[in-house]
């Protein structure tokens, strides 16, 4: 079964001959789920220049964060058209319903990619598109095969949507500091209870297209549910350690641990039924947390002292790495 935003997008572009190519590609690279992953990489960046005080960089960091992004989208739905030409939800894109074909679809995301890529080098720095290849490599070539294999692949695509509020850090600083490393902390932790939420619900299609969520084969869903929790509960030291950073401030502290809370609240409600309606709520509470999370975040910022730098400058030293130390020239990200 389509989403409704897709359906639409699809009779849309019946309609509108000349809009069925373009419509065709922002499917298949998942724009929306792009448009999550530039907004946390713009996050990044304000955060790291403390600011607004390089638009032009942000906008172009943005732009080729988009670009990776689609790519990688495009390459894991063309590795994957088969499986999901079998799932209800998916089989409806642009390739398992043949209004794509394959080559095309490689094209698209080969290009897409490198188009990417190379506006990071030139407009960003060599680091900050080194992190963005990364990203396109676990995503294609690790953790896309993983589905098939293992449920531990939850973690890998955590560790991939950690990454972008990195890059934009590091467009901003050429370096990756402590509040980095915790930008992409917080959006690791995040990942897991908004995905295993997700696939409790579709969890009979993803068996049916053969692929190893957690939900799919953790039928009772005990171990779903308390995973889904332990990490919200997580989120709270880890986004209080982004006030200790001095990244942000005590508003940020405040209403980071009232924001967990809440969706504690909801994951707590997830364990004790395991329905869809628990799992459904708590899917849109994961959707709700982060802008609201990263908002915060933003609005707080400021040039303060990192109480975590005071009482130990050799961690903060430790994480931060130079865009001109990387080994090697032309590294993308």
């Amino acid at each position: 079964m389509s989403t409704p935003t897709s359906t639409a997008a699809s009779a849309g572009a019946s309609a509108r001959p000349w809009l069925a190519l373009p419509s065709a590609y922002l499917e298949l690279a998942k724009a929306r789920l792009a448009a999550l992953v530039v907004l946390t990489a713009v996050v990044g960046f304000l955060l790291g220049a403390r600011g607004w005080s390089d638009p032009a960089t942000l906008l172009w960091t943005a732009v080729g964060t988009a670009l990776s992004a689609f790519g990688a989208n495009i390459l894991n739905q063309l590795a994957e058209h088969d499986r999901d030409r079998r799932m209800l939800r998916t089989r409806s894109r642009p390739l398992p319903s043949g209004r794509v074909s394959r080559g095309q679809a490689a094209r698209w995301g080969v290009a897409s990619s490198l188009a990417g890529l190379a506006i990071l080098a030139v407009a960003a720095n060599l680091l900050t598109a080194g992190l963005s290849l990364l990203t396109i490599l676990l995503y294609v070539a690790v953790y896309t095969p993983l589905k098939l294999r293992t449920p531990l692949n939850t973690a890998v695509g955590a560790v991939v949507g950690a990454v972008p509020p990195m890059m934009g850090w590091a467009a901003a600083t050429g370096r990756l500091d402590l509040g980095a490393w915790i930008l992409g902390g917080i959006l690791f932790v995040w990942q897991v209870p908004h995905f295993l939420a997700l696939a409790w619900l579709y969890r009979d299609d993803y068996a049916r297209g053969g692929f190893r969520m957690l939900p799919a084969v953790d039928r009772p869903g005990e171990l779903t549910a308390r995973l889904a929790l332990l990490y919200i509960l997580s989120l709270l030291p880890v986004t209080a350690a982004l006030s200790l950073a001095g990244v942000s401030g005590l508003g940020f502290l405040v209403a980071s641990q009232l924001l967990g809370l809440g969706f504690a609240v909801v994951g707590w409600r997830f364990v004790r039924t395991r329905t869809e309606p628990s799992a459904r709520r708590l899917f849109l509470a994961s959707i709700v947390y982060l802008p609201l999370l990263l908002a915060a975040m933003v609005a707080d910022m400021g040039d303060r002292d990192s109480t975590l730098g005071r009482t130990a400058p050799p961690i903060t030293v430790a994480l931060s790495i130079p865009a001109d130390t990387l080994p090697g020239d032309g590294i993308g990200p």
